[in-house]
């Protein structure tokens, strides 16, 4: 290893210790490899690299759904899920604890972003469960851990960086991440299960049946949207970049419906899609040259023979790859982790006869994880800011979900058909 190439990692270790933007990080790192190691000759090349990371047509995708996303969110549609699950299941004990979870596996069928989700359901979940007699700790917890679904369920925005780095079909990677995501809601319903009979958690008013009838007719064109989204995309009528085009048509539609989406909030609606949008895209670009650095070192081709080295089994490559990006999560955002690695490691698929869908599933659950974790876990922080609760205590409470998810990430990666099964029946 040259002193440049040291000089180099040295600057990218500091960089992210100090906090700088992971974007700016990779922008700076990528840089001063170019003048640490005298390649000035490729600097011509940089603005090339920098394009062609965003010369992709599947990246249209991300600014459509993220659009979609604060329709629905301005369109009241959030407001409707929660009390339909509410209605529905609110009666049981712990009943509004299953309600976050499941309305939280609702909206990641329409947010497809868990930092997103947390956010918005922070705001609206945790203070109607702490009226109810639940803790604000473990309200928080609930549903910070619920919003890992979101990246998983289709549409999520990380399958589509996946699918576009990797070249594997985003429509498989979201048919994919649906057996998945609804384990994953149903792994935390059992850890609710286990922890009412300690806690004796409290439970709502059974809904009628009229009311009952009359929630699900106000949330029934909200529910349709998912199962558009996937028929279209199965049957052939449109891509999945499409569709999210068709996601913010039928947003529009069924906000005006709800009369809850004026004419007024577009401006702010549009500001924070380009805002997200922008955030994102620089993220890409600059990992995109990045990524040129690394491919130049040939960090892939060194990491597969150091791989082979110690195992030719795909069952040991896979938990050395889950322990990696389990600490890699704790210290990079998930985007960033997915566009600095994917590089890395889908090379090595192949030698390990590794179904790259099915590896996207376990990469996306795995960097998701990231996000319950400190200390740059952005849930975390998140959550922590918008339910008023401290870090540690958070940390805390949460801790028998990420058991659970790092529990069901093993199962969900060793288990290939449970990935695999749902996109083999439509090829």
């Amino acid at each position: 290893m040259t002193f440049g190439l040291i000089a180099t990692i040295v600057v990218f270790i500091l960089l992210l210790i100090i906090g700088i933007p992971i974007s700016l990080v990779l922008a700076i790192t990528s840089l001063s490899y170019l003048f640490l190691t005298d390649n000035l000759t490729l600097l011509a090349t940089v603005p090339q690299k920098m394009f062609s990371g965003m010369d992709n047509f599947g990246l249209l995708a991300i600014p459509l759904f993220m659009l979609a996303g604060e329709l629905m969110n301005f369109g009241g549609i959030t407001s409707r899920l929660i009390q339909f699950a509410k209605v529905l299941i609110g009666h049981f004990r712990g009943g509004l604890a299953y309600v976050s979870i499941i309305a939280n596996m609702f909206l990641a069928s329409i947010l497809g972003s868990a930092n997103a989700q947390a956010a918005m359901m922070s705001k609206v979940m945790v203070p109607e469960m702490e009226k109810e007699g639940y803790t604000r700790e473990f309200s928080a917890a609930l549903t910070l851990a619920s919003s890992v679904v979101a990246p998983v369920i289709p549409p999520s925005m990380l399958f589509i960086i996946y699918g576009t780095l990797t070249g594997a079909s985003i429509g498989d990677l979201f048919i994919a991440g649906i057996i998945p995501g609804i384990l994953l809601g149903i792994g935390f319903i059992i850890v609710i299960g286990f922890m009412n009979v300690k806690e004796n958690f409290p439970r709502s008013e059974r809904g009628t049946l009229p009311e009952i009838f009359k929630s699900f007719l106000n949330v029934l064109p909200a529910l349709l949207i998912p199962f558009i989204i996937i028929y279209g995309i199965l049957g052939g009528i449109f891509t999945p970049t499409e569709s999210a085009a068709v996601a913010c048509i039928i947003a529009v539609i069924i906000g005006f419906a709800y009369k809850q989406l004026k004419a007024k909030y577009l401006p702010e609606i549009l500001l924070n899609t380009v805002v997200n949008t922008a955030t994102i895209t620089f993220l890409i670009v600059t990992a995109n040259l990045f990524g040129y650095i690394i491919a130049y070192e040939r960090i892939p081709q060194l990491m597969a023979e150091s791989m082979l080295s110690i195992s030719e089994n795909p069952i040991v490559f896979l938990l050395l790859v889950n322990i990696l990006l389990l600490l890699l999560g704790c210290i990079l955002d998930g985007i960033a982790a997915l566009i600095i690695l994917v590089p890395v490691l889908a090379p090595l698929l192949t030698t390990y006869q590794i179904d790259p869908v099915h590896f996207g599933v376990i990469i996306t659950i795995n960097l998701t994880i990231g996000l319950l974790t400190p200390p740059v876990g952005t849930g975390l922080f998140i959550v922590s800011s918008v339910a008023k609760v401290k870090i540690e205590s958070l940390v805390k409470a949460i801790m028998p979900f990420l058991i659970t998810t790092i529990i069901l990430l093993m199962i969900i990666t060793y288990w290939e058909d449970a990935v695999l099964w749902l996109p083999s029946l439509y090829k």
